[in-house]
Formats: C-alpha cells, structure tokens, sequence
C-alpha cells in the first residue's frame, strides 16, 4: 500500500511536468493548436493504456463517486457496455468517460497521458512528426517541429511503470476496462505487452 501511495505521488510529479511541457508546446503552436474543450474527435474508439493510466482512471472514479455518485455510475454504465460490444464495432463508439450530452471527459484530471498528449505536435519516431489532423493545418514541417517538447523529458512514466512492474502490476487495458472491473481488484483486464 505505501508503495501505491509513493506511485501516486510520483504520478502527480509526472502529470504535473507533462502538463507544463503542453503548455509550453500551446504557447509555441498558437493558433495551429485547435483543440478546445467539446471537441471529441479523438474521444472515439479505443486505444490502449498503462496500468499507470488505468489506476488514475479507477482513482478517478472513485473521487467523482463520493461527490457525484450519479455521473460515477454513469461512467460506469458506459464502461461496462463499452466492453460487451464486439470488437470490430468499437471504433465508433465514445469513450465512455466521454459525457455523451456535454462532450466532456467526465474524468478529466484522471485521463491518460494519451488523451492528455494527443493534438499538439509530437515524434512519433526520431523522423516523424504526429498530430491532430485538425490542428496544424497550415503548418510546414519545419513549423511543426519549431512546436514540439519532450513530453517526459525526465522518464519518469518508465520509472513509474517498472515500479507498478514490480508489484505484478503490467501490460495494457483499455479505458473501458479499467473502469467497468471492479475497482477493487487490480490490474482489470490486463493484455501481455
């Protein structure tokens, strides 16, 4: 337990640099950057995740159920439909961490380093600059990379994987699995790496 307990501290130190490395990559991509709050683009299909991401889902949950039980089921809901749906049918469907009425992420501050990461320009290998097809549209390469950071420019995501390795804690999920398990148990749904 107080392993976990250094983990989520750790985790926090890694949201929080990740945080400031996007606002450094907004200020640099300006107007190119067109992510905003409501855009659910790439709230769609599954993707995988860590059991780091995984477990700040679960935690998530629980905090959004002690002061809205009734959004916390409903995200729940969502999840546990989410995973009996076919595979091949997945990809469109939300999130469903997604409030499908709003467009929010009802579990914002405990979304993945994916999500948190996706729109701004990234290396997608030492060649290859990634981004959101809506963002960027009228950006050379060259501008393009003048925009990118190092996302965990310290390695701390590694770090904090090998110790949740060390605890039998491995391998990928997808949002939906992590919040449809029950949140006892842990990890939910893991697939071998």
């Amino acid at each position: 337990m107080a392993a976990l307990v250094q983990i989520e501290i750790a985790d926090r130190k890694l949201l929080d640099s990740i945080g400031a490395q996007l606002a450094e990559s907004a200020r640099r991509s300006g107007a190119w950057l067109a992510c905003r709050p409501g855009c659910t683009q790439c709230c769609i299909g599954p993707f995988d995740i860590t059991q780091l991401d995984a477990h700040r889902l679960r935690e998530g949950l629980r905090a959004l159920a002690a002061v809205d039980p009734a959004r916390a089921a409903a995200v729940r809901t969502r999840a546990e439909a989410y995973v009996l749906v076919a595979p091949a049918s997945l990809d469109d469907l939300p999130c469903p961490a997604l409030d499908p009425v709003t467009g929010y992420c009802d579990l914002y501050d405990a979304r993945p380093i994916t999500c948190r990461t996706f729109g701004p320009v990234t290396w997608i290998d030492e060649a290859t600059l990634g981004a959101c097809e809506l963002c960027y549209t009228d950006a050379t390469e060259q501008q393009m990379s003048e925009c990118v950071v190092d996302i965990d420019p310290e390695g701390l995501e590694g770090a904090l994987l090998d110790a949740l390795a060390a605890h039998g804690i491995s391998g990928m999920t997808i949002v939906a699995s992590a919040l449809a398990a029950d949140c006892t148990r842990t990890p939910p749904a893991v697939r071998p790496e």
